[in-house]
């Protein structure tokens, strides 16, 4: 059977997807790079948005995915994008590039939350863990969802105040470790939680040029290697900050060298875990770090 043309795909989809008219159709479709976004664009929209989250599965590297045409279809559609920008999930952009949809609204974490490189240095674009960059995230989306369903826009935003409070016991949180632990160095395999360690007041020595490879997918050096696990075999920092979304086996040799020495592990991941909504997860997330750091 003679492959299907990228055309001839889409309208295939369209055709299956359901008829105009349907329930469905009168929610404001939004597609999302990754279920963090998917998940705060769905508490902040409610029954008024469909979500459609490309990168769900903790497995997927957002750095590295390879969109589908089902991706492509649901990009076609949506009215609000929400991507995380910085280099991210550049995927996004290719295909609305590629795509006929020129009325989506965009909406970019990274330009929202204001970050930006510190001098000689490079962006972290991992906002997700800046509980006040997704405060404005919030907003943001308040106000898309709102021009695209007017009639909705106060409980869009009622919905991002509601969001935002429950941001706050997370900044409270961080701020008492910041107290307890202010100055205290711990590691990390990737730049991942850096926004979370800084705000609770933690000194990153992990080497840049170890969590830059490991980032990147590139093989770390064996001086960066050994530097890297003297910090824990050497007891050099109170906590590993581990992202479990892309170990290895040097990521998982440093691992193995800070349980060795009895220095506490924290997981992290890039993505929302099945059955929790990004509330809960942070929650646990700097519940865990303040844990590790009791002990």
């Amino acid at each position: 059977m003679a492959a299907l043309t990228v055309g001839a795909a889409l309208a295939l989809l369209a055709a299956c997807s359901g008829a105009p008219g349907s329930a469905a159709s009168s929610a404001v479709p939004v597609v999302a790079s990754t279920n963090v976004y998917g998940d705060i664009a769905e508490r902040i929209g409610g029954a008024k948005v469909k979500i459609t989250s490309i990168v769900s599965d903790p497995a997927q590297d957002p750095h590295s995915y390879e969109a589908s045409t089902q991706n492509q279809l649901a990009l076609s559609k949506a009215r609000v994008v929400i991507e995380n920008g910085g280099g991210y999930d550049d995927f996004i952009d290719r295909m609305l590039k590629s795509g006929d949809n020129s009325s989506a609204q965009v909406i970019n974490a990274v330009k929202v939350s204001g970050k930006s490189a510190p001098a000689g240095g490079e962006l972290n674009e991992h906002v997700w863990y800046d509980f006040p960059a997704m405060g404005k995230l919030a907003d943001a989306i308040a106000a898309a969802l709102a021009k695209a369903h007017p009639d909705d826009a106060a409980a869009f935003t009622e919905n991002a105040e509601a969001f935002k409070a429950e941001l706050k016991p997370l900044e409270t949180k961080e701020a008492q470790i910041k107290t307890d632990h202010g100055g205290e160095p711990v590691a990390v395999t990737e730049p991942v939680p850096l926004y979370m360690t800084e705000a609770s007041g933690l000194r990153n020595e992990t080497p840049e040029a170890f969590s830059e490879a490991i980032e990147e997918g590139d093989d770390v050096s064996p001086n960066t290697l050994r530097e890297t696990l003297a910090l824990l075999t050497g007891k050099k920092v109170e906590a590993l900050v581990y992202n479990e979304q892309t170990s290895g086996p040097q990521t998982e040799k440093v691992e193995q060298a800070a349980r060795s020495a009895g220095i506490p592990v924290v997981p992290v991941t890039e993505t929302l875990p099945e059955g929790v909504d990004y509330p809960d997860w942070m929650t646990a997330n700097v519940d865990a770090l303040a844990a590790a750091l009791a002990k």
